[in-house]
């Protein structure tokens, strides 16, 4: 087949697929006419605008949106957790209580939490492609972080200049075929408004977790605030409370994190062999040990709640991309796409040039990754470590190290633009619990020992002749890193403070971080630089035989997804799309996890069972689109996502049109909780409910 014809044939072939409502959009590219012709909608400028001003982004790894003119954030409740565990105590439990600020003054802070709401962004891929233009493969690594630094910086001084300051962030699409800089609005300052009971929230708990039918209310209220005052947010999308229709046209705008629809099939085959199984066997033994200590004590159940639910939904996520990595299906058509692409390659001679040897240097990458997977994980990943007392000492380490370089020669979590935020997660009261900590700091290192081996010089010099039990308790107990006054009195201090402290945690930080950073140089250079280069290589010859009618994979960054509400057929049977209240009750056992908040039993005779709770839409999601708003063509929110079913995990790799379905908290339910069950006519009039809650001041 001659060049031409044969990246006509792709072209057409992907076209083909696209017609699904598959795909985490950029807003500079929607497919606006894919979705004109689907769902006979037209989404303007004005309306991608609008849209882009409302969507917050979480540093929890979780979405929101504006809802209100004064900063309310609608988000998930899985997504304050730690605000509320952070902010609980052994007679005050946020978690499993709730909570409701009954005036503004009332709001606490989330320390730790950020909003981000993206202003602005500009394609830099010359200003990248220029850098490493003949660069030695050894130096790739400290030039690419040297610009992408210098950009940032840039960036952000220009900004500070102009008199409105802005985060900047350089990001990588298109496997590395495109870098963009994303300009961001930052509040620092987040507060809790409103929250229900874990138990409403997240009704079903892990047995109901990427199920439907689903009746969770897992929604809550933030508020930006700006200057000690909540932020003005005119920007801000309004509730739609009879939501969307069967069929109607939806959009999800949200950070969804991470997707792996581009990689290799050599970077598919080591996730299946080696990371999932590694991940999994780890991740399954940490969860039957939390699982144990959280039967030892009530208060240990309140303190590993948080910690345990995440480890449960992580399982799930992996062990669903295991089976999907192991469904042949998926390998076959992910080879069959590289083999076509490759041909198209191969047969233009300036495609061969630009690419022909990329997917080869990217097998040889993976083979070294295989071999340094383990130590990576253990020491540089910090599994060995698994503490939030020892996450402190070490970025307390590495800060005061990097912190004597030029900026643009430090590692990237500490340049200049980075410490900010260090010192702000430093600085935050947010708890520790002892008796937990030693839970998990004792398997890890366990683990690592076990994965390492007793002579393993880092084991040795970790453990000495103390076993896991006996050294996990000496660093938490002798440890003064639970103050946010030591940590933050430690890295103002710098190097002189680091090197005359006697905090153990600090010393364990400092006895393992040569070795960590000598694993991270060999990943960078010999797995990571050698891979982007090729993958952007790919990315061009892809760019060029089928065009911008692809899009990138996820990255934490605004997308924009399109769908309709849809059930789908499950096993031969149709699944509908809406759940109601009367399910709630009838699941309901009086026994967690389908236990009912006491508000919810006793409102039950003024609830009208036939209210909507949860619904399901063909929207594209992932991991991050926690706290999405699903909107409608007129630019309304009509409901907040929250999860997928069992067959949206597949996501991370390719989309199901028939299977992969989105699940969100209709509106109408969370006007019922909040007129009816919780009756706050404040944040309730907040929100635009007027009919029959009279807007009170707050």
């Amino acid at each position: 087949m001659k060049p031409l014809l044969l990246a006509l044939t792709l072209a057409a072939s992907l076209a083909a697929g696209l017609a699904a409502d598959q795909g985490m959009w950029t807003f500079d590219n929607f497919p606006r006419k894919a979705v004109a012709e689907k769902y006979g909608v037209q989404i303007t400028d004005e309306w991608l605008g609008r849209v882009q001003k409302a969507i917050v982004r979480l540093e929890t790894g979780c979405t929101g949106s504006f809802a209100s003119p004064d900063g309310l954030i609608l988000t998930n409740n899985h997504c304050v957790r730690s605000c509320l565990a952070e902010n609980s105590t052994a007679k005050r439990d946020l978690v499993g209580g709730g909570f409701s600020a009954d005036s503004r003054a009332a709001e606490i802070r989330c320390q730790g939490e950020q909003a981000s709401v993206l202003v602005e962004t500009v394609n830099v891929t010359d200003q990248m492609t220029r850098a490493l233009s003949g660069v030695a493969p050894a130096d790739a690594a400290r030039v690419r972080n040297k610009t992408l630094t210098t950009l940032e910086s840039t960036c952000e001084a220009e900004a500070e200049k102009a008199g409105a300051p802005l985060k900047c962030e350089t990001v990588s699409l298109y496997q590395g075929g495109q870098h963009w800089l994303y300009k961001y609005k930052r509040y620092d300052d987040v507060r809790l408004v409103f929250a229900p009971e874990y138990a409403i929230a997240a009704f079903g708990g892990d047995p109901d977790n990427f199920q439907f039918p689903r009746w969770c209310l897992d929604m809550s209220l933030l508020r930006a605030y700006e200057n000690g005052k909540p932020a003005s947010t005119p920007g801000h999308l309004s509730v739609n409370w009879a939501s969307a229709k069967q069929g109607e046209a939806a959009f999800v705008a949200g950070h969804p994190g991470t997707t792996q629809r581009l990689l290799t099939v050599a970077q598919l085959k080591a996730q299946r062999d080696v990371f999932l199984p590694f991940w999994l066997i780890r991740f399954s033994e940490l969860r039957g040990r939390l699982a144990q200590y959280s039967k030892t004590s009530p208060e240990a159940a309140r303190t590993a709640t948080d910690y345990l639910d995440t480890v449960e939904n992580s399982l799930k996520v992996r062990r669903m991309q295991l089976a999907t990595l192991l469904d042949d299906r998926l390998m076959e058509r992910r080879e069959e796409e590289e083999r076509k692409l490759r041909e198209a390659v191969q047969a233009d001679q300036a495609l061969k040039a630009l690419a022909g040897e990329a997917w080869d240097e990217i097998a040889r990458a993976e083979a070294t990754y295989r071999k340094i997977l383990g130590p990576y994980t253990w020491l540089e990943g910090g599994a060995g470590f698994n503490s939030d007392l020892f996450g402190y000492a070490r970025m307390i380490v590495r800060a005061a190290e990097e912190s004597a370089k030029p900026n643009a020669e430090r590692l990237r979590e500490y340049t200049d633009a980075a410490l900010e935020q260090v010192r702000q997660a430093l600085a935050a009261e947010v708890p520790i619990y002892p008796e937990l900590e030693k839970v998990r700091l004792s398997f890890s290192l366990e683990r690592m020992r076990e994965y390492l081996g007793p002579d393993h010089p880092v084991v040795k010099r970790v453990l000495g002749p103390a076993t896991p039990d006996e050294r996990a308790r000496e660093l938490i107990a002798g440890s003064t890193l639970a103050s946010p006054k030591a940590r933050l009195a430690l890295f103002e201090g710098g190097q002189a403070a680091v090197n005359a402290s006697k905090d153990p945690m600090i010393a364990l930080a400092k006895a393992v971080d040569a070795e960590a950073r000598a694993l991270r140089k060999v990943y960078e250079e010999q797995v990571q630089v050698p891979e982007q280069r090729a993958q952007q290589a790919i990315a061009d010859a892809r760019f060029k035989v089928y065009g911008t009618s692809i899009y990138p994979d996820a990255t934490f960054t605004l997308r924009l997804s399109y769908g309709s509400v849809q059930g789908w057929n499950e096993s031969g049977r149709p699944v509908d799309p809406f759940t109601q209240l009367s399910g709630l009750f009838e699941r309901a056992t009086g026994a967690p996890p389908f236990a009912l908040p006491k508000a919810w039993l006793e409102a039950k005779p003024r609830l009208d069972m036939t209210t909507r709770a949860n619904f399901t839409t063909t929207n594209d999601i992932v991991g991050g689109n926690s706290g999405s708003p699903v909107i409608n063509a007129a630019g309304e929110i009509v409901g907040l996502i929250f999860d997928g079913n069992i067959h949206s995990i597949s996501g991370g790799f390719w989309y199901d049109e028939e299977m992969n379905r989105a699940v969100a908290v209709h509106p109408a339910f969370i006007r019922t909780a909040l007129e009816n069950v919780y009756k706050v006519p404040g944040i309730a009039g907040e929100l635009g409910i007027q009919a029959t809650v009279k807007n009170t001041a707050r």
